[in-house]
């Protein structure tokens, strides 16, 4: 087991604000870029990680990781929880969900086929729940 480097949490905030990659401060500081990584997390630098666990609560298969209901499920899921998204990107999510929820619509997952718009349940859609945590997060 290595020993722990110390890395000067002001030196790293003034380094990386002048724009040195990862990869260049762990050569400055004499770590791995893992190193780095945690040594910013450490120091308040790097963007809390996201859980997208609520907006898609299935083990998605590897080929429905990337289609439009995930993705727009994950962008929602990023505006509620105040991470800014290209608006395009904003838009296309608000009105798929609009879409769903005033059609009475929600969307569920099966592994075998991918996603599936059904009716929404009577106590609250995800859809219609995710698009009003995003929409409350854009209003602070």
């Amino acid at each position: 087991m290595g020993r722990r480097a110390l890395i000067d949490h002001e030196e790293l905030r003034r380094l990386a604000g002048e724009g040195l990659s990862n990869a260049e401060l762990a050569a400055r500081f004499g770590v791995s870029e893992s190193g780095i990584l945690q040594a910013k997390r450490a120091a308040g630098l790097s963007k809390p990680m996201l859980d997208h666990s609520r907006a898609i609560p299935w083990k998605l298969e590897r080929s429905h990781n990337q289609s439009g209901p995930a993705t727009n499920l994950r962008n929602l899921s990023s505006v509620a929880q105040g991470r800014a998204i290209p608006p395009e990107k904003l838009n296309t999510a608000l009105r798929w969900a609009d879409r769903l929820v005033s059609g009475g619509l929600d969307i569920s997952y099966d592994p075998g086929t991918g996603f599936h718009e059904v009716p929404a349940p009577s106590e609250g859609s995800l859809v219609g729940t995710l698009a009003a945590e995003a929409r409350k997060a854009l209003d602070y």
